[in-house]
């Protein structure tokens, strides 16, 4: 059984999104680099490339169900920023928004009766609520060590902060 069309059409928007937020986090992890912080700018690499594997999930979760994906281009994403915490308050928002977006895509998954496509969304619910409290918990470390940027970069070795690993139970991605 297809998804529904209008699952399809969101699940194309997301996956558009869900690269456009990778563009974000490369953009993030690039100015963080140069500012040298070799941690905090790992952190948003590993988050670019995470937020890629969700859009290639959704691409091979329409492809094994016999319907081409379309393959977005993007906007371009911000790129310079004010000081350390303003990039994670950007990330943090975009999570909020994902969140949002997720949430519908399952919603109305659920109201067309399309139950295959409000399953699968399941694990992407689940994946946003560790991502927003990620990004606050990371914000807060952020803003209290303005003075103290490389507080930063001791937290998150000191934590291990985002290196939790595969997750078994993902969906698998395109190319994979």
């Amino acid at each position: 059984m297809a998804p529904a069309p209008a699952v399809v059409a969101e699940l194309n928007a997301q996956i558009a999104r869900e690269f456009a937020a990778g563009q974000q986090y490369l953009a993030v992890a690039v100015w963080l680099d140069d500012r040298t912080f070799p941690r905090l700018s790992a952190f948003f690499y590993a988050q670019a490339d995470e937020e890629r594997g969700h859009a290639l999930m959704m691409t091979r979760y329409l492809l094994d169900q016999d319907v081409l994906p379309e393959v977005p281009g993007v906007a371009e994403p911000k790129r310079d920023f004010t000081d350390l915490a303003e990039p994670v308050r950007v990330a943090l928002e975009q999570e909020r928004k994902v969140t949002a977006q997720i949430t519908s895509l399952a919603r109305l998954a659920h109201e067309e009766g399309d139950l295959v496509s409000e399953q699968f969304m399941q694990w992407f619910l689940k994946e946003q609520v560790e991502e927003e409290a990620t990004m606050s918990s990371l914000l807060d470390v952020v803003e209290r060590s303005l003075e103290r940027p490389m507080d930063i970069e001791d937290f998150l070795v000191r934590e291990g902060f985002g290196g939790e690993g595969e997750d078994p139970s993902a969906p698998p991605l395109a190319g994979a």
